[in-house]
């Protein structure tokens, strides 16, 4: 894995500016632990102040300083993002890697109920769940609930890497061996899945936190709770673009979009570095 991503960012120049630009909105996020103030604190700060040598990214109406409002909000967005992505690796390596391995009934069986939870529409349940549980809703609840709707599609491609490692002679030479299953899918079956898990992470993250953004910018989730989404929902509160205050809606939306560019760029490298016939398709257009 480290031989990977020692050569994409060797040789890979999407890979370069993508890794990149993640690690630096990472490291800006990061900084909010040394905040001269606490994220949720509000009225601390002159509100409505512009970008300044003293306020940088200028105050909010609520008055907390965007800088720092923005890094613990970002921090939060891609926490979330993060949990919402390992749950759902978790899930679509297990389902996958058992059904394309074990075939027979246990494939119908597990890929019976792949294809149901594909059928299922995301954002009206998400909806559901928050109504049902607003009292209690909190921003792991929500968390798991997208991860439980964003494993299924995952799952069928890494079943069909598992469906071409299974009648392979390294994996017969593992059962005449004496392996278990368990072992033969962790030890023989999975580095060869890892690369496909790096691309449909990457793919997933972009959409867990896209769909946190929504959601909070409509008001779904924890708006006290500093997140890119929560920063536009407060400013459109606040009829902040109305008002001419313009950084606090722009810079927010400015730091998703760089996120968003990065992880593209480093999902697409990966996806090049998987299967070079797309990387031919695209010199040949």
């Amino acid at each position: 894995m480290f031989k990977i991503l020692r050569d994409l960012l060797r040789y890979n120049i999407e890979f370069t500016i993508g890794f990149v630009l993640t690690l630096a909105i990472f490291l800006f996020a990061l900084a909010h632990f040394w905040a001269p103030l606490p994220a949720e604190a509000i009225y601390l700060l002159p509100p409505d102040m512009p970008p300044s040598a003293q306020y940088w990214l200028g105050t909010t109406s609520r008055g907390q300083d965007v800088l720092w409002q923005m890094s613990a909000a970002i921090w939060n967005t891609m926490l979330f993002g993060l949990t919402v992505t390992i749950l759902s690796r978790l899930l679509a390596v297990a389902v996958g890697m058992l059904s394309g391995y074990l075939g027979g009934k246990w494939d119908q069986i597990l890929m019976t109920i792949n294809d149901t939870m594909i059928a299922l529409p995301n954002i009206p349940i998400l909806l559901l769940v928050y109504f049902v549980m607003r009292d209690s809703m909190s921003w792991p609840v929500l968390a798991a609930t997208a991860a439980l709707l964003g494993w299924n599609y995952d799952a069928r491609l890494i079943r069909s890497v598992t469906l071409s490692l299974r009648n392979r002679e390294f994996t017969r030479h593992a059962v005449f061996a004496g392996m278990s299953v368990p072992q033969i899918l962790m030890r023989q079956h999975l580095p060869y899945v890892m690369p496909v898990i790096f691309f449909t992470a990457m793919n997933n993250l972009i959409w867990a936190i896209g769909l946190e953004v929504t959601l909070s910018v409509l008001g779904f989730s924890d708006i006290n709770r500093p997140t890119i989404g929560g920063m536009i929902y407060w400013a459109n509160q606040h009829q902040a673009i109305i008002a001419g205050i313009w950084w606090w809606i722009a810079f927010p939306i400015i730091a998703i979009v760089l996120l968003f560019l990065g992880l593209f760029l480093l999902a697409i490298s990966v996806n090049e570095y998987i299967d070079p016939r797309s990387r031919l398709s695209r010199m040949g257009a």
